[in-house]
C-alpha cells in the first residue's frame, strides 16, 4: 500500500506541474464511486469546461488532455452544516462571526456579509476533499441568522457562493436559554418562552406580509415600513428559506415538528441527538435530518448522542446528511469524512455513509442538480484518495473543483 500511495502521489504531482488548471481533465480511478449507481472499477471521469462530460470505463482520452490517477475517486464531499468561514481557526474575537449574542432573534443577519473565503479552515477542508459547505450563523440563539452555500475555493465571496440565502438557523434547546452571569439580558429563561418568542416572530411576519399584500391591492392602504427581520421571516413563511432548527432532546424535536405543522413551513432538523426516539414522528412529518457530528461531546442536551442514530433514520427512509457542526471552543471544525467513517463499525452501510456526505447532503440542501454525484452535466468536483476513503490510514491526494485541481496535499 505504501508503494502504491507513493506512486500515485508521484503521478499526481507530475500532472499538476504540467497543467494544473487545464480546461479539460481526465481522472482515472481503480474504483470510482459515483453516488449515482454502482461503483465503477477502473473508471474514468472526463471533465470539460468545469463540468462532467463523461464517466465510465475505457473512455477515449483526448491526446494532450491532463490525466490524473488515484486509487479511489468520489464526488467532492459536502459538509451539510458548518460555521467555517464565519468561525476562524484563531478562536479570537476578531475571527468569530458565527454567533451574535446581543439579541435572541436576529433573522436579518446574512452569512454572506461575514463569510471569509480566505479563512485557513476553508483551505483545511478543501485539502480533505470537501468541495461544498453549507455554512452560516450557528446555533445558540432562538433565530441566529441566515446560512449560505459555498464552494471551498474563490478569492471573494462572490466567486465562492452557490446560494447566498439558503436556510434560517434556529435553536430550540438548552443553548437558546439565557444563562450565566455574563449574560446582560434576561430572556428567554425557559423552553416555553423560547417557543413563544419563536411563534411570535412567525406571527409578526405573517401580519407584515398581509399588510404588504393589502397595500398592493388597495391604493388607499399604506404599506408598512421595511423591516429586515420580518422580510427574512416572510421568506421562511413563503417556503423560500427553510428553517434549520437545532434541537437535540426529544421534547425540543417535537416542538420543532409542531411549529412546522402549525405554520406550514419547511423545516430541517439539525443535530437531533435523540431522533432515534421519534423516528415515526419525524418520518410522518417528512423532515430530513442533518445529524450531529458523530464525535460530538456528549454534554448538555447532546448527552445522548449515539453512533447508530444516522443508520436508524436511514433505514426508516428519512433523508440524512452528516455535518461538521459547531462548538464554541475547539475543534473549530471537524471533517465530515471522519464523522461518516465513525458510523461504519456500528453497522452503517458503506454506500449510505458516502451518500450522506455527497448526494443525500446535496438533496437536503437543494443543490443535487449541480453537485453531489459524478454524473454528466454536474460540476467537476471530485475527491481523490490513495486508499479506502473511510480507512484512517488513507489520504486525500487530490481535490478537484470545477475541473481544476485545487489541492494535492496529504497533510
Amino acid at each position: 500500500m505504501k508503494f502504491l500511495s507513493t506512486l500515485l502521489l508521484t503521478v499526481l504531482a507530475a500532472t499538476l506541474n504540467a497543467t494544473t488548471f487545464a480546461d479539460d481533465i481526465a481522472v482515472k480511478g481503480n474504483m470510482v464511486y459515483t453516488s449515482a449507481g454502482e461503483p465503477i472499477e477502473n473508471g474514468v471521469v472526463i471533465i470539460r469546461d468545469g463540468k462532467i462530460a463523461a464517466v465510465g470505463q475505457d473512455l477515449d482520452i483526448t491526446e494532450g488532455m491532463e490525466t490524473i490517477s488515484a486509487n479511489v475517486v468520489t464526488p467532492g464531499l459536502i459538509d451539510a452544516h458548518t460555521v467555517v468561514g464565519m468561525a476562524g481557526y484563531l478562536n479570537q474575537q476578531h475571527d468569530q462571526d458565527q454567533l451574535e449574542t446581543s439579541a435572541a432573534i436576529q433573522p436579518e443577519l446574512r452569512a454572506i456579509d461575514a463569510y471569509n473565503t480566505r479563512e485557513p479552515l476553508v483551505e483545511w477542508l478543501r485539502k480533505h476533499g470537501v468541495t461544498t459547505i453549507h455554512t452560516g450563523h450557528g446555533p445558540g440563539e432562538i433565530i441566529s441568522g441566515q446560512t449560505m452555500i459555498a464552494k471551498t475555493v474563490g478569492d471573494t465571496v462572490a466567486e465562492a457562493t452557490i446560494n447566498s440565502q439558503t436556510m434560517m438557523a434556529a435553536t430550540l434547546g438548552d443553548s437558546a436559554l439565557v444563562s450565566g452571569s455574563d449574560k446582560k439580558r434576561k430572556s428567554p429563561g425557559t423552553k416555553g418562552k423560547v417557543a413563544a418568542m419563536f411563534r411570535n416572530q412567525l406571527i409578526a411576519a405573517k401580519n407584515y406580509s398581509a399588510k404588504i399584500e393589502a397595500a398592493e391591492d388597495d391604493d388607499d392602504k399604506e404599506a408598512p415600513p421595511r423591516d429586515l427581520k420580518l422580510e427574512a421571516m416572510v421568506s421562511v413563511l413563503n417556503g423560500d428559506m427553510p428553517l434549520l432548527i437545532t434541537a437535540n432532546r426529544h421534547n425540543d424535536i417535537m416542538t420543532a415538528l409542531r411549529i412546522a405543522k402549525e405554520f406550514d413551513i419547511k423545516v430541517i432538523l439539525d443535530s437531533a441527538s435523540e431522533a432515534y426516539l421519534l423516528i415515526d414522528e419525524i418520518k410522518a412529518a417528512g423532515v430530513p435530518v442533518v445529524i450531529h457530528p458523530q464525535m460530538s461531546r456528549p454534554v448538555s442536551d447532546k448527552e445522548n448522542v449515539t453512533y447508530t442514530t444516522a443508520q436508524k433514520l436511514i433505514e426508516a427512509g428519512i433523508p440524512v446528511a452528516f455535518q461538521s457542526g459547531y462548538e464554541s471552543y475547539v475543534p473549530k471544525t471537524r471533517v465530515v469524512l471522519f464523522e461518516a467513517a465513525m458510523t461504519l463499525p456500528y453497522g452503517m452501510d458503506y454506500q449510505d455513509a458516502l451518500n450522506a456526505i455527497t448526494i443525500n447532503a446535496a438533496k437536503i440542501l437543494g443543490i443535487d442538480d449541480q453537485v453531489g454525484s459524478i454524473e454528466v452535466g454536474k460540476d467537476g468536483d471530485l475527491a481523490l484518495f490513495d486508499g479506502d476513503l473511510f480507512e484512517w490510514t488513507s489520504h486525500v491526494v487530490g481535490t478537484v473543483i470545477g475541473g481544476e485541481v485545487v489541492s494535492d496535499s496529504v497533510k
